[in-house]
């Protein structure tokens, strides 16, 4: 990341920098970086649940000079002013768009108290144990299956894929007995390691089932083969 967006700003370009898939899996140093501006998503691995509130980063060097795409009554310098005319608020509270999520932003608030106190660097060792197991025992006892994600986990997020034909209907029949992982097309079945939630025992037995549904072919039933609007 210092090194990308140090390129970046040598050419006089600012970053904005995704972090869905990294927030509570791995460890991100926005201002150690440098970085520009950051956004991201709460329902993934900090598992606020569906419809879970998105987050902004504005580098403190630019909150007053940015001005939001969509300019909200609760951004906006006085709200209960009412104005005609817009005025950004002071630094990153410009950035509010509507009024807040109130439910929602209660699921989020109790899905972090779990993380009070945890290094992420212990999350980020555990992520890469749980996933090098599940690795080793789904390659030694599903041949068929072909792994998707790189092999080195240092160029891993805390995702697991794997690649097979008929990947849809494998996640149905892992669905239907309790292992929730996603299908991406044409072929990818896809896994997320939560540390702070799972543990070795929840993933060998993941493991476990998913070998046991490659073994007996039981994935191939129509009901696995129907395809849904979400995968």
């Amino acid at each position: 990341m210092a090194r990308l967006i140090a390129r970046a700003h040598e050419l006089g370009a600012l970053v904005v920098w995704d972090l869905a898939h990294s927030a509570g899996a791995i460890p991100v140093d926005v201002t150690g970086c440098d970085a520009d501006f950051a956004v991201g998503c709460s329902y993934k691995y900090l598992n606020s649940g569906p419809g879970g509130p998105a987050f902004i980063y504005v580098a403190p060097r630019l909150a007053d000079r940015v001005r939001p795409a969509l300019s909200g009554w609760l951004g906006h310098e006085a709200p209960f002013a009412f104005d005609l005319d817009y005025r950004p608020g002071a630094g990153i509270e410009r950035m509010r768009v509507g009024t807040p999520p109130i439910l929602p932003l209660a699921a989020l608030d109790a899905a972090l108290d779990v993380w009070e106190g945890v290094d992420m660097q212990d999350i980020r060792a555990k992520s890469i144990a749980l996933q090098e197991m599940f690795i080793a025992k789904v390659e030694a006892a599903c041949p068929e299956l072909t792994l998707a994600s790189p092999r080195d986990a240092a160029a891993r997020g805390s995702q697991v894929s794997f690649r097979h034909p008929q990947g849809y209907a494998i996640i149905q029949a892992l669905i239907a007995e309790g292992v929730i992982g996603d299908f991406r097309a044409p072929d990818i079945l896809r896994f997320g390691f939560t540390p702070l939630y799972l543990s070795e025992a929840d993933v060998e037995k993941a493991a476990d089932i998913l070998c046991d549904i490659m073994a007996t072919g039981s994935w191939d039933k129509p009901e696995f083969h129907r395809r849904a609007a979400v995968t």
